[in-house]
């Protein structure tokens, strides 16, 4: 490191579950920056302004929604902080319900299954064994 130059925090691993990385990297290119933007800053414990908690049972979820140039379509990326230390992306969609903010409860029920495959991917991977 060059003297003056201070390490800047450290990223917390990023894991893909499911269909996620393949669906997120589907998406438009203006959105894949602005998300990937959003994630890195969540690796490193920071806030986004397109970055907000879920409610309710996936309060522990943050969903990153970024809108295309055109201002026509909105891109939601899932993800979690909230299992050991690492960042796990859980769902990549496009949102396509005509009317209201709320995420289909068929994305909604996607989640929650990841977020238990990425419990049990963490127990698996990462948990120190006894």
């Amino acid at each position: 490191m060059a003297s003056g130059q201070t390490a800047g925090p450290v990223d917390r691993p990023l894991e893909f579950i499911g269909s996620s990385k393949d669906d997120l990297s589907s998406f438009p290119l203006e959105v894949k920056f602005v998300t990937g933007y959003a994630l890195r800053q969540i690796q490193q414990g920071k806030d986004h302004p397109d970055a907000k908690r879920m409610k309710g049972s996936l309060r522990d979820v943050i969903e990153v929604s970024v809108r295309d140039d055109s201002g026509d379509r909105t891109f939601r990326t899932t993800c979690t902080t909230t299992i050991g230390d690492v960042v796990y992306v859980l769902h990549a969609f496009q949102k396509k319900a005509k009317s209201g903010i709320a995420t289909p409860k068929s994305d909604l029920d996607l989640i929650e299954r990841r977020l238990k495959a990425a419990q049990k991917h963490y127990e698996e991977h990462f948990a120190k064994k006894k």
